[in-house]
């Protein structure tokens, strides 16, 4: 019985050691292209990681790069809309807010709205929705952004950054031209921060935040 039991001892650890491997194969740390490799938010459904998260900021960049405005309508929040901040700082009573629906057909829109001021001039922005995207929204491409940023700011101006406050339990990714003229010193930064809320087992957009050097 002693020496079977030897036997019996060395296959049971065999299995749990094996299980242990199992587990940690199934669950590797992501790896990403963005300023700083992320860690899984534990407190997320499996479906709700940063990989998907940085997946669905990608799609979005990539249907503004395209401009196929149904696609990126899809993303959008169905019941919140998404609102759009020009200057880093957010409003959520001021800053517009457009549904679904509205973004799909934002080519076909000719409505001049206003969308805040303008840094240092204090002149309303008054732009149509295709006029403030190529402006506020897509004004470089962010397609190729060199530095993303998962919650994290890549780099600001003196306007307030509020992104957390003003949307809370949300997750956001931010793309970021830390210049885009080496001559310009850093003066011509620019950014698209886009904000997503994580509902069941997908990414909703609810806002998109722009950002660049201000006065």
């Amino acid at each position: 019985m002693k020496r079977a039991a030897i036997p019996l001892i060395l296959l049971l650890a065999g299995f749990a050691l094996g299980l242990l491997c199992s587990v940690s194969l199934r669950a590797p740390t992501p790896s990403t292209p963005t300023s700083q490799t992320q860690q899984e938010d534990p407190q997320t459904q499996s479906s709700l990681t940063t990989t998907s998260l940085l997946r669905t900021a990608a799609q979005v960049t990539d249907a503004l790069h395209a401009k196929d405005y149904e696609t990126l309508a899809s993303y959008v929040h169905p019941t919140r809309g998404v609102t759009f901040t020009p200057y880093s700082t957010v409003d959520v009573q001021q800053d517009k807010k457009f549904s679904g629906d509205q973004i799909k057909n934002l080519a076909q829109d000719t409505t001049t709205y206003t969308w805040g001021y303008e840094d240092g001039r204090g002149e309303a922005i008054q732009m149509t929705m295709t006029q403030y995207f190529e402006r506020f929204v897509f004004d470089a491409d962010y397609t190729q952004a060199p530095q993303v940023g998962v919650d994290q700011i890549i780099t600001s101006g003196n306007a307030l950054e509020n992104i957390t406050e003003a949307y809370p339990g949300c997750h956001f990714v931010d793309f970021c031209y830390l210049s885009r003229d080496p001559a310009s010193e850093g003066l011509d930064w620019c950014s698209l921060k886009l904000v997503f809320a994580g509902e069941d087992t997908a990414w909703y957009l609810v806002g998109v935040v722009h950002g660049e050097w201000t006065i």
